[in-house]
């Protein structure tokens, strides 16, 4: 379906320079990343040419959800929600192990990864059950909107992944502040949720407690569990002010850090761009996520506004807890940097979202309600 020429004199064009910039400076960082030193020079491994795949794929993933009335999404958001629910019950049965966790159903030709897509299901339906009401939510109303979220997490909890989980839980809390809770009903979250979290102990699986312990002292387990957070820090601190330079790293071209294409990609980066690359880096991220809120404060209408509020909190958090888990003020949950870190799902429902965003913004001056 063509773009109305009308509409592209409205588009965000800040968003758009800063998520290209962003995924290009992903794919340098990726080539860096794919590196290994050897005796001859540098042995790539090919993972910055799979992220320009799944980056044109999420291009016109981007562009396609550019193309319609956003508002149709309203009717399509139940039965999408559904369909997500539904191939998260295939994982059980037909799932993929990877790296010891069962999330993805091999395809053939690509692993495809339900929680991805379910952090998009939880959007579309979250922000269309709070747009039926505009008053502050009920307990009644609580509990139905904590079902959308809630339901699809325990799925993901289950596969192990406890970091998408979460991040699914933390766009709903975030899109139902947003639209706001009765006094009561926020003063009694507000006492309980801090009282009932220990609780959540009892229901990690062992390298989850793990995790938490090492994020306490790493130094208790160097070899083992801290290892990933120790050898980020090394990368990190290393870089020092200017960094070492683009493809100079020698924890990452020596192989120390693990997971440096996905989880801990940011580490690269820091190794050799240094504390002002990642400043320079943050500061683009920030210019990003401004340009999103701009979206959400433009919205002419509820559905709109809270699923844009929905996408900026997904992204604020992506960012939040994979930087502070790189410098080791989080703990180590698995999740990856947008547009930074290798991943084709994430690639494609990234772009999707900033389709949607941009989709919202440019049809803010058709209607108002």
């Amino acid at each position: 379906m063509a773009i109305d020429r009308r509409l592209l004199t409205y588009i965000n064009w800040g968003l758009v320079a800063a998520t290209l910039l962003l995924f290009w400076v992903g794919i340098g960082n990726l080539y860096s990343a794919s590196g290994v030193r050897v005796e001859d020079g540098i042995s790539l491994a090919p993972y910055y040419e799979r992220q320009m795949i799944w980056g044109a794929f999420g291009l016109i993933a981007m562009v396609a959800c550019m193309s319609f009335d956003y508002r149709h999404l309203q009717a399509m958001a139940l039965p999408f929600f559904l369909i997500v629910l539904f191939s998260l019950c295939l994982i059980p049965l037909f799932g993929k192990v990877i790296y010891g966790a069962r999330r993805w159903i091999d395809l053939g030709f690509f692993h495809f990864q339900p929680s991805e897509m379910a952090k998009i299901a939880v959007l579309l339906m979250g922000a269309q059950v709070l747009s039926l009401d505009g008053e502050p939510l009920s307990w009644k109303k609580l509990f139905q909107v904590s079902c959308v979220g809630g339901i699809p997490a325990a799925f993901i909890v289950c596969q192990p992944d406890l970091g998408t989980a979460l991040t699914v839980l933390a766009i709903l809390g975030g899109m139902i502040l947003y639209h706001g809770l009765k006094k009561r009903v926020l003063l009694v979250c507000l006492i309980s949720i801090p009282l009932l979290l220990p609780m959540a102990w009892f229901a990690l699986h062992d390298y989850q407690k793990q995790r938490i312990m090492t994020f306490l002292d790493p130094s208790n387990d160097p070899r083992g569990a801290g290892y990933h957070i120790i050898q980020s820090k090394i990368a990190i601190g290393s870089g020092q002010i200017w960094g070492k330079g683009f493809l100079e790293g020698t924890q990452s071209k020596l192989s120390f850090l693990p997971e440096k294409h996905t989880d801990f990609a940011i580490a690269v980066f820091g190794e050799e761009w240094g504390f002002v690359g990642c400043v320079a880096l943050m500061a683009l991220f920030s210019l990003f996520l401004l340009s999103i809120f701009e979206t959400v404060r433009g919205a002419k209408d509820r559905f709109g506004s809270n699923l844009a509020a929905g996408i900026f909190i997904y992204f604020f958090w992506q960012i939040f807890i994979n930087a502070g888990m790189v410098v080791g003020i989080m703990p180590v949950v698995g999740i990856p940097l947008p547009f930074i870190s290798y991943g084709g799902s994430a690639t494609v429902v990234n772009f999707s979202l900033i389709g949607l965003v941009l989709n919202i913004s440019m049809r803010r001056f058709l209607f108002k309600t």
